[in-house]
């Protein structure tokens, strides 16, 4: 569910989805998309409450590795224009009864 929130909110704000779910030998990137000249590799952390913290707080040293080596595959095998990289996370806290609460961090690592 969050997953396509997050699919959403990125459609909405005019990015191009390349891929989802992409899986490889060295792990696995949410969503890959563009926006103009960037390629954008986006973890999605969602979140019934902060009971264990917030999302982003998942996204530790190792699960970082995983994700620029399976980018780094990801582009050896990408057909369309490159440009420039980055790496975002989405931070989504799913609220009952509300509107599911999003957090967009650009750059994040």
């Amino acid at each position: 569910m969050g997953e396509n929130y997050a699919l959403n909110y990125l459609k909405s704000n005019k990015y191009e989805i390349i891929k989802v779910n992409y899986r490889c030998r060295y792990g696995e990137i949410d969503i890959i998309a563009r926006e103009r000249n960037t390629v954008v590799f986006v973890e999605v952390k969602t979140r019934a409450s902060e009971a264990f913290g917030r999302g982003m707080e998942a996204v530790d040293r190792n699960k970082r590795k995983k994700i620029r080596t399976a980018a780094l595959n990801f582009l050896n095998e990408y057909k369309g224009p490159i440009g420039d990289l980055r790496f975002d996370v989405i931070d989504i806290r799913m609220n009952s009864g509300k509107l599911p609460e999003l957090v967009h961090l650009k750059n994040a690592f």
